[in-house]
C-alpha cells in the first residue's frame, strides 16, 4: 500500500494523497483501505459542491427544470457535463465499477467515521467556463469535434490501461499533448485545479489529511503543497473582452445602417437585404432544429426568431426554440430516470426528451450564427452592388 500513495509534510500536517482512477473499482477499494488503516482527521476528495450533490443524490434529474436550465444560458454547459459523465460512466461499466466510486468511499467513510469533509475541487462550471473564454474561435471547434468523437467511441478499456495511467511517466506524457495541442486548456484544467486543491488540502482541518484525487493531480500537487498563494483568482469568470463586446454590437448596427443607406438608392434591393437576412437566419436556425427532431412548432419558432434575435446580442434563437420545445414535449419523469443510458449512444441523445431539448437550444443557435455571417455577407453585397 505504501508505495501508492504521497505523502507529505507540510508544517505541523501529515497530507496523505491517494492517487486513483475515477472509474476504477481497485481504486474505490483502496481508498477505503487507506482510510481504515490511517484514520485522519478530516478527508478531501475532488469534487465541488454540485458534482457532490449528483453523486449523493441519484434522482436529481426528477426535480431538474429544463425551462429554468434554458432560462439561466446554462444548456450548452448542461448538455456538456451530461456527455462528459456519461463517457466516465459507461467506462467504469466496462470495469465492472460505477463511477465516482472512491470519492463515494471517501464520503461514507467521513459519515462513518463523524470525520470533516472538504469540498476540495473547483466549480466545474467556473472550470469549464474559464476554458471556453481562453479559446478561439478554431479551438473551439477542434475542441467541441474531439470531445463528441471521443464520448461515442467504443473502445474497450482495461484495468491494466488504468494502472498504466495512474503511473506518473505516462500521465506526464498525456499532459504534454494536451498541452501542445490546447496549451490553455491544460493551464485551466489541469495547472489552474492543481493549484486549488492543494489550497484546500494544505488548509483542511486536522493534523493527519487524506485526499482522494485523480491521479494526475497528485504530481503537480507536491511542489504547489509548499507555495503560498491566493486562490480566489481562480474563482473568478473572466470577463468578455471589451473589443468582442463592441464586435458583437457594431455588426447589427453597421448592417442596418447598410440596409437603410441601401434603400435610399434603391427600394427593391434594401427588400432583397431583408429577405437574404430572414432566409439565411431562418432557414438555418430551423435546420439545427430539424437535426434536433424538434417539434414543427419549435422548427417555426427558430425560424421566425433567429432574424430578429441576431440582431440583439442578449437574445439567442435558440433560448427561444428550446423554451417552446420543452413546452410541446415536456420531460417525464422516465427521461430523467433514462438519461445516463440514453447518452450512451447517438440515438439515445436524440430519444431522450432532456437532452434533445437541449439539442435544440445549441443547434438552433449554431445555425443562427451561420445564418448571421451568410446573411450578413449578402447584406454587404447588395449594398456594394446598390452603388454600382
Amino acid at each position: 500500500m505504501e508505495h501508492q500513495v504521497v505523502r507529505l509534510q507540510y508544517q505541523e500536517k501529515e497530507l496523505i494523497l491517494i492517487p486513483t482512477a475515477h472509474v476504477s473499482k481497485d481504486s474505490a477499494a483502496f481508498v477505503k483501505e487507506v482510510i481504515e488503516q490511517e484514520q485522519p482527521d478530516s478527508i478531501c476528495i475532488e469534487l465541488d459542491k454540485d458534482r457532490y450533490a449528483s453523486l449523493k443524490q441519484q434522482k436529481k434529474w426528477q426535480d431538474t427544470k429544463i425551462i429554468d436550465v434554458i432560462k439561466q444560458k446554462k444548456a450548452g454547459y448542461l448538455l456538456v457535463n451530461l456527455l462528459l459523465s456519461s463517457y466516465q460512466k459507461k467506462m467504469a461499466e466496462q470495469l465492472g465499477s460505477s463511477s465516482g466510486q472512491e470519492m463515494m468511499e471517501g464520503i461514507q467513510a467521513s459519515e462513518r467515521l463523524n470525520i470533516p469533509l472538504v469540498l476540495a475541487d473547483r466549480s466545474i462550471q467556473t472550470t469549464f467556463t474559464r476554458i471556453w473564454r481562453t479559446q478561439s474561435l478554431w479551438d473551439k471547434i477542434k475542441l467541441l469535434s474531439i470531445v463528441v468523437s471521443t464520448l461515442f467511441e467504443n473502445e474497450e478499456i482495461s484495468e491494466e490501461d488504468l494502472l498504466a495511467l495512474q503511473q506518473e511517466d505516462a500521465l506526464n506524457a498525456a499532459l504534454q499533448e494536451v498541452t501542445k495541442e490546447f496549451p490553455k486548456i491544460a493551464q485551466v484544467l489541469v495547472h489552474e485545479r492543481d493549484q486549488y486543491l492543494a489550497y484546500k488540502v494544505k488548509n483542511a482541518p486536522g493534523k493527519k489529511v487524506i485526499a482522494i484525487l485523480g491521479a494526475a493531480h497528485t504530481i503537480g500537487m507536491q511542489k504547489l503543497i509548499y507555495e503560498e498563494y491566493d486562490i480566489q483568482p481562480l474563482d473568478e469568470i473572466p470577463p468578455k473582452g471589451k473589443w468582442s463586446t463592441i464586435l458583437l454590437w457594431s455588426i447589427p448596427i453597421i448592417l442596418i445602417a447598410l440596409v437603410i443607406m441601401t434603400f435610399t438608392k434603391d427600394v427593391d434591393m434594401g427588400l432583397s437585404q431583408i429577405l437574404y437576412w430572414v432566409i439565411w437566419n431562418g432557414s438555418l436556425s430551423a435546420i439545427g432544429c430539424m437535426i434536433a427532431l424538434a417539434h414543427p412548432l419549435t422548427i417555426l419558432t427558430a425560424f421566425l426568431a433567429a432574424p430578429l434575435t441576431s440582431l440583439n446580442p442578449m437574445l439567442a434563437a435558440g433560448w427561444f426554440a428550446g423554451l417552446m420545445e420543452a413546452h410541446l414535449r415536456k420531460p417525464t419523469v422516465k427521461d430523467s430516470e433514462d438519461i445516463g443510458d440514453d447518452l450512451h449512444s447517438f440515438k439515445g441523445l436524440w430519444k431522450n426528451k432532456i437532452t434533445r431539448i437541449l439539442l435544440v437550444v445549441v443547434l438552433a443557435n449554431i445555425g443562427s450564427t451561420l445564418g448571421t455571417f451568410i446573411g450578413g455577407l449578402s447584406v454587404v453585397r447588395t449594398f456594394f452592388e446598390s452603388l454600382l
